[in-house]
């Protein structure tokens, strides 16, 4: 019995194989290059000046905020109000080096006259491309109550150095060096930890340090309270949403990939960045505030994470409150409700 002739396999031509690996390469090397733009277009100021995505980002944000006349009104009222304190207020500069080699600057508002001799302090974080500046009308507030301020320009941004904005992770490792600074100069300091936006994702990560079995015992001991104003539950979740809205591009995979082109280039993992595991065991005493109307962090982030936080916790929404925009609409409740979780949780230490 024959058997039937067997049909080579056809040879893939070697001249096409090549073809296809150079093909390949190429959209690999493109996509690195996409990945590797869009974490400069997010998180490399100097870059995002060279795009004008600074001006694009406020832009944005300005037409995503509650455009009301009472929101505009007390706004105005407070700059003008802290523009005179800053007239005749007491300040210094400081800084420090971050434990890789950056220098962080802060200013320094400390107390006057009979609160002089307090230990009661604040350190205030701002968010995502901001500057010092920003938290300077809750300075105001905060020294008027008698507190000794410090406000500090977050890596990359201001005039601190930095390669990349921290998005809360890198942030909360510095903030603990202006704590122990502090420290040094009150070793009977209470601590009050008041952020927005990035900045209060940033107090919010301390906590859970602080909390944890971290070595930092003695500086926790010292952190009465945190002020979390606007917080995101984590920079993975904010990073998709955010390349989705401004570069309309889909979270997956790039995300993935710009954690690890990050942690290539600027030593950390978004996903490190996560205040929502951070209050799931924070002991330290907490008020969640958001507004209600926010369009660029929703408020059910900010019910997540006080429904996560394991500490004694109270929560504020503020109704037609945009981002950021709680103190402005009413600043009432807004300042009292502060006084009022402070005067509660300092009592009772």
């Amino acid at each position: 019995m024959k058997t039937k002739p067997r049909i080579p396999f056809p040879r893939f031509p070697q001249k096409l194989f090549r073809m296809a690996a150079i093909v390949l390469l190429i959209l690999l090397c493109a996509y690195f290059l996409l990945v590797y733009f869009l974490v400069s277009a997010a998180l490399v100021p100097s870059f995002m000046e060279r795009l004008e995505a600074f001006e694009r980002i406020t832009e944005e944000s300005y037409a995503a905020q509650v455009q009301t006349s009472d929101i505009q009104a007390n706004r105005q009222a407070a700059l003008q109000e802290t523009r005179e304190w800053l007239e005749h207020a007491r300040r210094q500069k400081h800084s420090i080096e971050s434990a890789d080699g950056y220098t962080l600057v802060a200013e320094e508002f400390p107390a006057e006259g009979t609160a002089e001799e307090s230990h009661r302090w604040v350190l205030l974080l701002h968010g995502y491309t901001g500057w010092k500046e920003e938290m300077y009308p809750f300075a105001f507030w905060y020294h008027n109550q008698g507190f000794h301020v410090l406000a500090p320009d977050l890596r990359c941004q201001g005039e601190s150095e930095g390669d990349f904005i921290g998005m809360g992770w890198t942030d909360h490792f510095d903030c603990i060096q202006w704590l122990q600074l502090i420290l040094e100069w009150d070793p009977d300091a209470e601590i009050i930890l008041h952020g927005q936006s990035m900045g209060a994702s940033a107090a919010l990560i301390l906590s859970g340090e602080l909390s944890g079995n971290s070595g930092n015992a003695a500086l926790a001991s010292h952190v009465r309270a945190v002020v979390s104003d606007c917080a995101y539950t984590d920079a993975y979740a904010m990073f998709g949403e955010k390349i989705r809205e401004w570069f309309g591009l889909p979270p997956f995979p790039l995300v993935d990939s710009a954690c690890l082109v990050l942690r290539l280039r600027g030593g950390y993992d978004l996903k490190d960045a996560s205040a929502l595991a951070a209050v799931r065991q924070s002991q330290i005493p907490t008020l969640f505030i958001h507004g209600e109307a926010d369009a660029m962090i929703s408020v059910q982030m900010t019910e997540e994470l006080y429904r996560a936080a394991a500490c004694e916790k109270e929560l504020l929404l503020v109704e037609d409150a945009g981002h950021a925009q709680s103190q402005d609409k009413d600043p009432h409740t807004y300042y009292g409700r502060i006084q009022k979780f402070l005067d509660r949780v300092l009592a009772n230490n």
